[in-house]
């Protein structure tokens, strides 16, 4: 397992309560930490990896979610649906200018939550997306971080080639990072992330 995702949902619940909200979720399509049946108005699933979002329908039909939950194949910067929140799940930090992103979000909802990585965290390190992760935020610092919790986490993998599939093999300095995992088992990466409100 590479890390605790239900330890990661929890912490989602407890830090912002998405009841009863109109919530549009950012980068829907990977392991959705935030649970489609969460109790909200109308979730909009949000992704551009038509792809990664199949999955996310089959989970909304299997469980009867389809009244609640609409599902759009489109960048963020597309969308135009206003909602209560827009909530970016580790996402924030992939997109090519993160502030251009934060401000389409105000004009969309009052509140946005971000889920992403630390600035320094050393999952990131070995991801080779710390400068990814610093600018993302700092675009957050500049438009105004109302709520802030940081938490800890660990990255586990039995075997390197486990902890290369994650980082992804085309990412070469990725790869040169993690060689010195090369040959190990039980590897254990430390992971810094938190959560903001804005």
């Amino acid at each position: 397992m590479a890390t605790d995702y239900a330890k990661l949902s929890e912490n989602l619940c407890r830090f912002y309560d998405f009841t009863g909200k109109v919530v549009l979720f950012v980068g829907a399509g990977g392991r959705q930490l935030l649970d489609p049946a969460t109790p909200t108005k109308n979730l909009i699933a949000i992704d551009k990896d038509i792809e990664a979002l199949r999955e996310l329908e089959a989970n909304i039909v299997a469980n009867g979610l389809q009244h609640s939950v609409e599902v759009v194949g489109a960048s963020f910067e597309e969308v135009t649906s206003s909602g209560d929140a827009v909530y970016f799940e580790f996402c924030l930090h992939e997109m090519e200018d993160p502030e251009k992103a934060l401000i389409h979000a105000k004009s969309l909802a009052s509140d946005i939550v971000v889920y992403d990585h630390s600035p320094g965290s050393k999952w990131s390190y070995y991801c080779a997306e710390e400068g990814k992760v610093s600018r993302s935020f700092a675009a957050m610092e500049r438009f105004g971080i109302r709520r802030r919790q940081t938490f800890q986490a660990e990255q586990q993998f039995g075997r390197y080639a486990e902890l290369l599939a994650k980082v992804g093999m085309e990412r070469p300095l990725a790869i040169e990072r993690t060689q010195p995992f090369a040959g190990c088992t039980d590897i254990v990466i430390p992971m810094s992330y938190e959560l903001n409100l804005l």
